[in-house]
């Protein structure tokens, strides 16, 4: 089954835009879980524009379900997600004041750097994926750097999914292939939604988790955090 793993950046953005602690961004994220998500992704960025590093550390302990953590492995990253530890970080090639990923990890140009990376990780207990653009080589060099998945970057299947669904999801379908021969996690993430998320799976069923944030929030503006979690998850289970 592939999980659904909510990304809650967006309403840590709507939070900071006033002060205060409205929206709570705990009680959303435990709301997600009793929503039925399997997992709750955050994303702190060093300006925390969004979730903060102490916001990390707030949420880690109330969840029951799997805490995923993106970001850019600098030290201060680093040093909070070995503290907080939790079940994955993904690790994303993303400059400082980067609006959102927009590209994966050119891995053999950053191989040793990587690797050092993960191997920190993952002797702490912490499961690694390394976000890529959907290049079956780059899924390759994963693997030999010792990632434990690969997340693939699907704004440009979401791009092209109205143009030529069968073109955009191509190199995505060869990339998962070479995932699954060599026994590599497999992840998704990046302008899924509900109108292109059904074809993804059914396309690539194996996949292990989808972790969705900005389509996703806006979709609950109009049916309701619950309902919109309900819809995710049915794209899931065709």
């Amino acid at each position: 089954m592939t999980k659904l793993s909510v990304n809650i950046n967006k309403i840590a953005t709507l939070r900071n835009a006033r002060g205060g602690n409205n929206p709570n961004i705990i009680t959303v994220a435990l709301d997600c879980e009793r929503f039925g998500a399997q997992g709750i992704t955050v994303h702190p960025r060093p300006d925390e524009r969004h979730i903060r590093y102490q916001d990390v550390r707030h949420i880690k302990p109330e969840l029951s379900t799997e805490f995923n953590i993106e970001g850019f492995p600098s030290a201060d990253f680093c040093e909070l997600v070995t503290e907080v530890k939790p079940a994955q970080v993904t690790l994303v090639p993303d400059a400082p004041g980067q609006i959102t990923s927009n590209h994966g990890w050119d891995i053999p140009t950053y191989e040793n750097f990587l690797s050092e990376t993960i191997h920190l990780f993952k002797s702490h207990g912490i499961r690694t994926s390394i976000f890529i653009n959907p290049i079956p080589a780059m899924a390759e060099a994963a693997a030999k750097i010792g990632a434990d998945r690969i997340e693939m970057y699907t704004e440009p299947y979401a791009a092209g999914f109205h143009t030529d669904k069968k073109k955009a999801i191509t190199p995505f379908i060869e990339t998962a292939k070479v995932c699954r021969k060599l026994g590599l996690g497999l992840n998704a993430g990046h302008d899924l939604s509900l109108e292109n998320l059904t074809y993804f799976h059914e396309m690539i069923p194996w996949t292990d988790e989808v972790s969705i944030g900005h389509a996703l929030i806006c979709d609950a503006l109009y049916y309701g955090l619950e309902d919109t979690i309900c819809r995710y998850l049915a794209c899931l289970n065709n």
